[in-house]
C-alpha cells in the first residue's frame, strides 16, 4: 500500500510548506496560546527552506538527503502531536496540530521502500 514516491513528495512539498504558515491566520489559531500561530508559521517557513534544499528534483540546493528530508518530517510530526499538550493548546488550536501530525505521519508512512528510515 506504499505509493508515495520522492517525485510526489516534492510536488507535494511546495503547497504543504506554504499551508502551515498561511492556514493559521485564516483560522484565527492562538486564542488559546499565541505559540500555536507563531509555531505553525515558523514552521511552514522552516518547510519550505527544506523542500529548497532537498535533494529532489523539486530542490534547488540539493545539499540535504532525501532520506534526512524524512526524517525531519516524522519529528515535525510528532512535535505536531504532542504540542496541545506541553503548550496547553485547546479547542481550534490542538485539533489543528493532531490533524496536521497525523497527516504527516501518515504520508511518511505511506512511502514506497526507496528510502528507509
Amino acid at each position: 500500500m506504499k505509493f508515495i514516491t520522492k517525485r510526489i513528495h516534492a510536488f507535494l512539498d511546495y503547497p504543504v510548506a506554504i499551508v502551515p504558515a498561511v492556514l493559521p491566520f485564516l483560522l484565527g489559531l492562538g486564542n488559546t496560546n499565541p505559540l500555536a500561530l507563531q509555531l505553525s508559521v515558523a514552521t511552514g517557513i522552516a518547510a519550505f527552506i527544506l523542500t529548497l534544499l532537498t535533494d529532489h528534483h523539486l530542490g534547488v540546493f540539493k545539499v540535504i538527503s532525501y532520506k534526512m528530508h524524512l526524517i525531519v518530517d516524522f519529528f515535525v510530526a510528532i512535535v505536531f502531536i504532542i504540542a496541545p499538550f506541553i503548550f496547553s493548546f485547546e479547542g481550534i488550536d490542538a485539533y489543528y496540530y493532531w490533524i496536521n501530525g497525523i497527516a504527516v505521519l501518515v504520508v511518511v508512512s505511506l512511502h514506497k521502500s526507496e528510502v528507509r528510515i
